[in-house]
């Protein structure tokens, strides 16, 4: 009733509102006259755009009610000049599609009258204050934000183009916009050129605007990169990100979508930085589709923008969450305001597949545009069908040879259990050094995690709300990544630059039986005469409350290592099947470097046994890890937070199975949820691990064999071919006088 009323009003005012009429080119990025027209005709139609509509009023009347400030800039992310000049970018850009949508003067007047104090302002600005950035900006602390803000403020420019007088946009183009516009390209080719989110976000910038003014030098400009730019030829910049190859110019927006993607649509640098720049890289693609169609933006690269949205949305967890895969803030979700953006625009240019319609409800919300309009309207129809979330092997690399992610997914009454298996490039300046590493998720969350990123984005109090150090001290190193660490080293030296010269291998992936999907990968590279093979087993059968997963680390090397396999494991430590000796007194660190430094040595054990077994428990789930262990190898219980004075690490814990003075070996290990906890009802259910053992029945440079039994005493064998993924191969092997026949490079039978 409440949303009801909501829409009405807006009727109502739209309508009873004395539209301005007026002959125009404008808008034309993300609206057209042609859309306006038929928006406004068929209002009543999309409730949930008319409630968007009523609740973006509302937000935009109480700001022009306030008034306007344009304050000099001088904070970092989260003080408040840089909050109110973000603020400002995102009412503009709402307040032109109001004055387009009503027709109501108003908030045109307030798009004139603040571009006007902005066009003031910006002659006067020197750098940011803080010049702390490899781009510093002007209204912002980096380049990026003022990107930000151009692409935000050209839509809200071009909405009242043809409102305003001539001679105010003369003003302004010359001003402010162009200035702008140089600043960002030409005046920091560093930042403009070259493949990065944040040149995506400035190459749409200068684009949008240059398409707005109709100068064809900017909208070239954005296209394809600047000529004579002054930057060398290499392979990466000091943040890997790519600049030239071989005298090969990789710059600009269609440089942008031929280096950044791969051919699926899997983004280098992780789906929480796709999931930033899918905004401008939509948005200036929805610009281009309006005014240059000869590009055929949406055709581009066999369409590898709305791939690009397809990829971003799978890679999510049972909640929506992204994956946090690189750089990532844990719980951005497919309710930003990016992915409604891509949402909608996937649905209108994408053959309007009726899944987006599930995700655009569970939004709740729509962009103010034909684009919205039409997803809304399908909504209203009825149209939307579940959004299904997908097991998939994504290639990275623009040509799709360096590595890839798989992503294995199996539901079951009781929810999911989703394993992310990291094979990928190295993801530039973002990536972290964690080759083989995977996370694990049911339908609630995490049961073993990917740290993310060391960051409190737009937290002023915390660095600015900037990368915190211990996102390259800690939350980047292997250690830090459920994933082989060797001699306390991490993978390429923790060097972004050897990263990016290397890559994983994927060796082999099928998901056809949703009973059993397994990937398998292997590296070379990440340390110098070591070989690491990894395979995941997603596995559901009836024998099991719910799905497992079985992980085999092969590890190969020329000379003696250690070897140490973290379980970054979510929840509180229930029980072991060893002893161990806790700290009680003092703690100390782990190591000395490379993320060892950041972890708090809590507790260490060994065990007489042949296994090894944590059970722990989060959100009312129990969940246990059982490993193939021998008695010389470490048992470790540690948590994140040493040598972190500022307190800027989460506490997090973990185990690690630390294995010295071998050549060859092979970590296998169980991981099984299992049952569940009410505290109203205070009756725990199924609390005890089923798995009574793991074994490796033979291991060598060809085949690997083990088996694993249940406390009932059923047991299952698993083979694998390590060098022969060829699926219509034939294997014979003969252990203990038993011979073992299969076809593929993986075998599971229950005996």
């Amino acid at each position: 009733m409440k949303n009801s009323l909501k829409i009405s009003l807006v009727f109502s005012l739209f309508f009873s509102t004395a539209l301005v009429s007026f002959s125009q080119d404008h808008p034309c990025l993300m609206l057209t006259p042609n859309s306006v027209e038929n928006i406004r005709a068929q209002l009543g139609q999309a409730p949930l755009f008319g409630l968007e509509l009523a609740e973006t009023i509302k937000e935009v009347d109480v700001e022009i009610e306030e008034g306007i400030f344009v304050p000099v800039p001088k904070d970092m992310a989260g003080g408040y000049t840089h909050e109110r000049h973000k603020k400002n970018f995102f009412i503009l850009q709402k307040a032109g599609n109001l004055f387009q949508i009503t027709g109501d003067e108003k908030y045109a007047v307030y798009i004139r009258d603040m571009l006007l104090e902005y066009a003031e302002l910006f002659p006067t600005l020197g750098l940011h204050p803080t010049n702390s950035s490899y781009a510093t900006g002007k209204i912002f602390w980096q380049c990026l934000n003022d990107a930000n803000w151009l692409v935000y403020v050209s839509q809200a420019y071009d909405c009242i183009y043809d409102w305003l007088e001539p001679e105010q946009v003369q003003h302004l183009d010359k001003t402010l916009f162009r200035p702008l516009a140089d600043f960002l390209s030409v005046e920091n080719p560093q930042f403009f050129n070259r493949i990065h989110n944040h040149s995506t976000w400035a190459n749409a910038a200068v684009g949008m605007i240059g398409l707005v003014m109709d100068d064809k030098e900017l909208v070239k400009r954005a296209l394809y990169g600047l000529e004579n730019d002054g930057i060398s030829e290499e392979e990466t910049d000091n943040d890997g990100g790519y600049i030239k190859v071989a005298g090969v110019r990789k710059a600009g927006f269609l440089a942008q979508l031929d280096y950044s993607f791969s051919p699926d649509g899997y983004f280098t640098e992780g789906p929480y930085y796709l999931r930033y720049a899918m905004l401008p890289f939509l948005w200036f693609g929805k610009s281009l589709a309006n005014n240059r169609p000869d590009i055929a933006i949406f055709n581009y690269r066999d369409g590898i923008l709305l791939k690009a949205v397809d990829a971003l949305l799978n890679q999510t967890d049972a909640q929506g969450q992204f994956f946090p895969i690189n750089d990532a803030q844990k719980g951005m979700s497919w309710l930003s305001r990016e992915v409604v953006a891509g949402v909608d625009i996937a649905y209108f240019h994408g053959g309007r597949d009726p899944m987006l319609l599930s995700i655009a409800k569970k939004q709740n919300r729509v962009l103010l545009d034909e684009t919205g309009f039409a997803v809304a309207r399908a909504v209203e129809k009825g149209l939307a069908v579940p959004y299904q979330q997908n097991p998939v092997s994504y290639v990275d690399g623009a040509d799709g040879r360096k590595g890839g992610v798989g992503i294995l997914r199996t539901r079951t009454e009781d929810g999911e259990l989703c394993a992310v298996f990291k094979y990928s490039a190295h993801g530039m300046g973002h990536g972290h050094f964690d080759k083989l590493s995977y996370s694990l998720y049911d339908e609630l969350g995490e049961i073993i995690q990917d740290y993310g990123a060391a960051r409190w984005v737009n937290i002023d109090q915390k660095g600015g709300g900037r990368y915190l150090p211990e996102n390259n001290t800690f939350a980047k190193q292997t250690i830090a990544h459920n994933t082989v660490a060797v001699n306390e080293i991490s993978h390429y030296d923790g060097d972004v630059k050897k990263g990016e010269a290397h890559y994983p291998v994927p060796y082999f992936f099928n998901a056809d039986n949703d009973g059993i999907q397994i990937g398998s990968a292997k590296d070379f590279d990440a340390y110098e005469g070591v070989e690491l093979h990894r395979t995941l087993i997603l596995m559901k059968a009836d024998d099991f409350q719910q799905p497992i997963l079985i992980d085999v680390f092969k590890i190969n090397s020329e000379k003696e290592n250690q070897y140490d396999l973290p379980i970054w494991f979510q929840g509180h430590l229930l029980q072991t099947n060893f002893k161990y000796n806790t700290a009680l007194n003092s703690l100390s660190p782990l190591g000395t470097a490379h993320g060892y430094q950041h972890m708090w040595k809590e507790a260490t054990g060994s065990t007489e046994d042949k296994n090894a077994k944590i059970t722990w428990f989060n959100r009312g789930r129990f969940c246990s890890l059982t490993s193939a262990v021998s008695n010389k190898d470490e048992l470790i219980f540690v948590r994140s937070g040493a040598n972190d004075p500022e307190f800027n690490l989460r506490h997090d814990p973990a185990f690690v199975i630390r294995r010295k003075g071998e050549k060859n070996t092979i970590f296998i290990s169980i991981v099984e949820p299992h049952g569940e906890y009410n505290p109203v009802e205070e009756i725990p259910h199924s609390p005890f691990s089923s798995i009574e053992s793991v074994e490796v029945i033979h291991d060598d440079s060809e085949y690997t064999v083990f088996h694993f039994e249940k406390t009932d005493g059923m047991k299952w064998e698993v083979a694998l071919s390590n060098i022969n993924a060829d699926k219509d191969a034939n294997h014979k092997l003969e252990i203990n006088s038993e011979k073992y026949e299969w076809q593929g490079p993986f075998y599971i039978f229950k005996k």
